[in-house]
């Protein structure tokens, strides 16, 4: 017995060694070595330039994002919505064939010269795009010729059908507008450009750049004179939102100029309207005609702003540019800053219509409360590094302004009492009330101290 339980010890002590399944550690191994989709590696390039936009944006502003009639690029092609539109772009490749094959090229000579393109073009997108080379070379070409040839239509440059739907129905255009200038419904402007410049075929076209045919394009909406187009006339983009967004950041101004990289100044947010009239900061129209909106001056206590029209297409231009300027690292953050400015300046609808008053804003959006609740949710979930952003100055020195307690007790007193005629009404009133009391008070202390008689 002794002995049996001394033999039985060792097994009662033994260690099972865990050992890890071999067809999860193949699926491990497996999904090491899988190239990202969702978010390609290509991503953090500074070429990769078209973006999904983040969920956390999305959750806010909702369909903004998203094509309503157009596809334009791999994100949404297919979707059952955008069919009728499709149908139009074989049409519209069909004409400009027809125009170019006299001059000796075909299709096959377009699909040839993007090929080239193909792997730079897959880089420009944050998602890996699931078509093959020939789909994909395909879908370039259609798109592309589809807006080139809207754009030569609209400008004149060639003919276009008098009873062609997508300009006979009014309700058409406006969405091009607003679709192509999505930021997940973009093609490098490399190809447009490439294929524009191929298919030409008149000296009339020859004298006219792709930038300046597209800003023309959507100048038909945001009506800017016509020397600030011909100024742009050899920009260039990553894709139409880009080029759009770079035509109201001319580089010749210096209010434009964003802080250099390594000179930080602490930099505070502003207050709203309301508290910034207080401290007597006031808000005028300012500018030369057709400046863009961007260029924003604070000087003698008076806060300068160019008139920002805010309706259907600038609402989804400023979304896009702002989700834009997010994805892209190499990107300035010019309209997210100014989003940001906005959504200091407006707390509430009250806000929103002294801007209107000044001038300032331009409201064919909706009511002065769906205006507030826009452009607080324009600037909501962006980030920024406020010091490096190109209003700091501004900033600082509205801020410095405001501190100052002379500014705010006087400017608060004007305000409280002399900002509209019945609170001045109100003011005289109990100021003369007051030296009434005051003369009655002097005259009963005056007959104490010397009766009559």
């Amino acid at each position: 017995m002794g002995s049996d339980s001394v033999e039985a010890q060792p097994d009662e002590h033994r260690i099972k060694v865990w050992e890890p399944n071999k067809d999860r550690l193949e699926s491990i191994h497996r999904r090491i070595s899988e190239p990202t989709k969702l978010l390609s590696r290509a991503a953090g390039k500074a070429d990769c330039c078209i973006f999904r936009v983040p969920h956390s944006l999305v959750e806010i502003n909702g369909r903004a994002y998203e094509p309503h009639i157009v596809s334009i690029g791999p994100y949404h092609r297919g979707e059952p919505h955008l069919r009728m539109i499709e149908e139009h772009k074989w049409r519209y490749l069909g004409a400009v064939l027809d125009r170019t094959r006299p001059t000796g090229l075909g299709l096959e000579d377009y699909m040839r010269a993007v090929e080239p393109l193909v792997g730079s073009s897959r880089e420009c997108y944050s998602e890996a795009v699931p078509l093959d080379d020939d789909e994909f070379i395909e879908m370039m070409v259609v798109d592309a010729f589809f807006m080139i040839e809207l754009f030569r239509k609209a400008s004149r440059l060639v003919p276009h059908e008098r009873d062609d739907p997508l300009f006979t129905m009014a309700w058409i255009l406006p969405f091009f507008y607003r679709d192509f200038l999505r930021l997940e419904n973009q093609i490098p402007y490399s190809v447009l450009e490439l294929l524009f410049e191929m298919s030409m075929v008149s000296a009339k076209e020859s004298e006219r750049s792709l930038a300046e045919l597209a800003l023309e394009f959507f100048n038909n909406i945001m009506q800017r004179p016509n020397k600030v187009i011909a100024a742009c006339r050899d920009l260039k983009g990553r894709h139409l939102l880009d080029l759009v967004r770079s035509s109201f950041i001319p580089r010749d101004r210096d209010e434009l100029a964003e802080p250099r990289r390594g000179t930080r100044v602490p930099t505070h947010v502003i207050h709203c309207v309301s508290k910034l009239r207080r401290a007597g900061i006031k808000l005028h129209h300012g500018g030369e005609e057709g400046e863009t909106f961007l260029v924003v001056r604070f000087r003698g206590g008076v806060l300068e702003m160019p008139t920002i029209t805010i309706d259907d297409f600038m609402s989804s231009f400023l979304l896009n540019c702002v989700a834009y300027e997010q994805c892209h690292h190499s990107s300035s953050k010019h309209i997210t800053t100014y989003a940001t400015l906005l959504d200091c300046l407006v707390n509430t609808h009250k806000d929103v219509g002294y801007l209107s008053d000044r001038g300032i804003l331009e409201n064919y959006f909706g009511t002065d409360g769906e205006v507030a609740r826009f452009i607080n949710d324009l600037g909501k979930d962006v980030a920024f590094d406020i010091e490096l952003c190109y209003l700091a100055g501004v900033f600082n020195r509205v801020h410095e302004y405001y501190r100052n307690s002379w500014h705010v007790y006087w400017a608060s007193f004007k305000y409280t009492y002399f900002d509209t005629p019945w609170s001045f009404i109100s003011a005289l009133a109990a100021f003369v009330l007051l030296l009434l009391t005051m003369a009655q008070t002097y005259f009963t202390v005056l007959g104490y101290l010397r009766p009559p008689g």
